[in-house]
């Protein structure tokens, strides 16, 4: 699997792996499956909710990294 980044859309993100629910949500994003965030970005919800977009998918990927 390669990198997570700004693109992905969080539906493409959840659906890779549901346990990304919790980084997101302990992060701030708590509209995980409303409407709107389904078409939306990591980027885009995290300019939205004023969080730190490279932290956030540094800890996504190391998540990733630590279950493969």
């Amino acid at each position: 699997m390669t990198e997570i980044t700004k693109n992905i859309k969080i539906s493409e993100l959840l659906e890779i792996n549901k346990g990304i629910a919790p980084i997101l949500m302990e992060a701030g994003l708590h509209c995980l499956f409303c409407p709107s965030a389904q078409l939306e970005t990591i980027e885009e919800a995290c300019n939205i909710h004023y969080i730190n977009c490279d932290e956030l998918l540094s800890k996504i990927n190391n998540y990733l990294t630590k279950i493969r």
